[in-house]
């Protein structure tokens, strides 16, 4: 039902350059502290996650066992019938039985790597479900402060982006690290068993892969992190672009803002280039030191065949477990981006959680049985940045079911004033009372259950016309929302539309007018049936004589009998109201009713003066 309106000035800090800065974080390969706090994620789920790992380690088994058997087959099989040792059928019957052992190991190994990876995958987007969900309940409760810090588009990256990546982590990362640590380990001691000699051959290789992936680590690095960079000016920029289009075509933009779009997307194929060029060297080199492991492997193993020292079978083994020794060394440097990856979004993620709402409940909050309605601004001064203050000294009292107008120049503070009164944000000084309780010392939820707050320019929500009145509250019937919507003339256009309350209108109402927009905000405010109502009348101004003359209707009914403030910018609309109080540089200057300020002569004079004297230049322009 709340919301915020325009106005205050200033406050709006952040921006793109902050957006810039924050997504610049790269991260480390691997941080403790944002390990465990991810691995919590993982705790319900620890049973299946352990099944997991037993899975991999398993896996990794059944990834040595052929290499053994194709061995035995040319050892117990293919040698002895070649040199006569074994009859052709007995060497024929041997190697069936060892052929179907090597199928029904690979069936098996095969089957585990489905199981694994199913049940992993399930694990990790579980947790990220659980974290995705956290993350979304903590940005409800953050204070409409934080907005004003942090663009939409930054927001929405840290729900959408740096979760898939913490999710590319927990299902191909974490896990996973496990099976090829458990698989070089297990593939190592097999070598070692089959024939240390060659184990050792073998091994010759690894300081050369330890310096190479040490050194594309660190162009892989720097490449990420441009990417990053360039990824974020991107979004950023079609997120503001999109959002402003009918800006960029009414000024006739398109052609410049098209050439800034070029310049940031060829920074980012840049980027990507230069990653893609690291990495088309980093494998086919890996490739190369493996293949010529293997020519090693097979020039000294070969020496050892003929001089007797070495079977064949194992020299057949050691030549498959070395694609098996260098394929978990590939994974791992691929992990290792991953890995980047998701730190640095984690330290995004995380930094996010750990963001405090600055608008608390209080322990022991006060319960108002029934609300009248009566508000007290008790001495109040407020500024959204430190020692900017946009009211000061506040001082005045509105009855329970009195209408009031407040007024006054742009800047003045007016809309800050809702924006207390909805708790919004809290007063640096004074208090604000509802029923003589501070609001500060009540739920937030409950002082906004009872105030309806309508915009200049109503948010209207993705859905159809009855959820966007009933704002998917369960409690306000069908017929309830067709009376509040009959209440304000809402009707009369909603019935007109193809299928009348059940009509689909898209993402902020861009289907609708100015003027069904505000009706439907009304008709809200009906719904939940505030007792106090705080409207801003700006939006009248660009609708059409009817229009507004129903709008007008519509705002009349809803006043009465309830305590009703109405931030006013044009005085024509608030001459019946009980008063009016008069802002100037976010202070009370005048009170009273229409009447006596006027004849006051004052600020308030001055204004209407202002506005009476172009309304009156307009009129014969409309003529003409």
């Amino acid at each position: 039902m709340g919301g915020r309106g325009g106005g205050g000035g200033g406050h709006h800090g952040g921006g793109a350059g902050g957006f810039f800065q924050e997504d610049e974080i790269l991260g480390k390969a691997y941080d403790a502290t944002l390990t465990r706090r991810l691995v919590g994620y993982l705790a319900p789920y620890k049973l299946w996650v352990a099944l997991a790992i037993v899975l991999l380690l398993v896996q990794s088994l059944a990834q040595i066992v052929p290499p053994i058997i194709a061995k035995e087959i040319v050892d117990q099989a293919v040698i002895p019938a070649v040199s006569g040792a074994l009859a052709r059928d007995d060497a024929f019957a041997r190697l069936a039985v060892l052929g179907i052992v090597y199928l029904v190991v690979l069936a098996i190994g095969a089957a585990i790597r489905y199981g694994q990876t199913i049940l992993t995958t399930w694990v990790g987007q579980k947790a990220m479900y659980d974290l995705r969900l956290e993350l979304f309940r903590h940005l409800q409760f953050l204070p409409l402060g934080f907005f004003d810090r942090n663009p939409v588009g930054r927001l929405m990256t840290r729900i959408t982006n740096d979760i898939d990546a913490l999710t590319d982590m927990v299902t191909r990362g974490v896990v996973s690290i496990f099976g090829d640590i458990a698989m070089v380990v297990l593939i190592s001691g097999a070598m070692l068993i089959l024939d240390w000699r060659l184990a050792l051959v073998t091994f010759i290789s690894l300081p050369i892969l330890i310096a190479l992936t040490a050194y594309f680590r660190g162009i892989m690095r720097e490449s990420f992190r441009a990417i990053r960079i360039r990824l974020a000016r991107v979004n950023a920029f079609l997120n503001e672009t999109l959002s402003g289009m009918a800006i960029v075509q009414l000024f006739t933009r398109e052609k410049p803002v098209f050439d800034a779009f070029d310049t940031l997307n060829r920074d980012l194929l840049a980027a990507n280039q230069g990653q893609v060029r690291a990495m088309s060297v980093f494998q086919p080199t890996v490739n190369f030191t493996r293949n010529a492991t293997a020519a090693l492997l097979f020039v000294v193993g070969a020496n050892w065949v003929m001089d007797a020292q070495l079977s064949l079978g194992t020299l057949v083994a050691f030549w498959q477990l070395l694609q098996n020794f260098f394929q978990p060394i590939l994974d791992l440097s691929e992990k290792y981006n991953i890995m980047q990856a998701a730190m640095a979004s984690s330290e995004r993620v995380f930094r996010l959680l750990d963001t405090h709402s600055t608008i608390l409940d209080p322990q022991r909050p006060v319960e108002l049985p029934h609300v009248r309605g009566e508000i007290t601004f008790d001495n109040v001064s407020f500024a959204y940045n430190e020692g900017e203050w946009v009211l000061r000294d506040v001082n005045f009292k509105i009855t329970a079911g009195e209408s009031v107008a407040i007024v006054g120049a742009t800047g003045a503070g007016k809309t800050s004033i809702i924006s207390l009164i909805s708790r919004f944000y809290d007063v640096q000084k004074g208090r604000i009372l509802l029923d003589g309780v501070d609001i500060r010392d009540m739920r937030q939820a409950d002082v906004r259950r009872h105030v309806g707050v309508v915009l200049q320019d109503p948010f209207i929500f993705a859905g159809t016309i009855s959820s966007n009145i009933r704002l998917n509250e369960a409690s306000i019937s069908d017929e309830q929302v067709r009376a509040a919507a009959q209440f304000v003339n809402a009707d009369k256009f909603i019935e007109r539309l193809p299928q009348g309350y059940e009509t689909v209108v898209t993402e902020r109402g861009s289907t609708l007018s100015v003027g069904q927009k505000q009706l439907l905000a009304f008709a809200r405010a009906i719904a939940f049936n505030p007792e106090i109502l705080l409207v801003l009348d700006e939006a009248t101004s660009s609708v059409d004589t009817e229009t507004e003359h129903l709008i007008q209707d519509a705002l009349a009914k809803l006043m009465v009998g309830r305590t009703s403030i109405i931030i006013a910018h044009r005085l024509s609309t608030i001459q019946n109201v009980d008063r009016i109080i008069v802002l100037h540089k976010g202070r009370v200057v005048e009170m009273g009713t229409h009447r006596d300020l006027l004849q006051q002569r004052g600020t308030y004079h001055r204004l209407y003066e202002l506005q009476y004297r172009a309304h009156e230049a307009e009129s014969p322009m409309k003529s003409a």
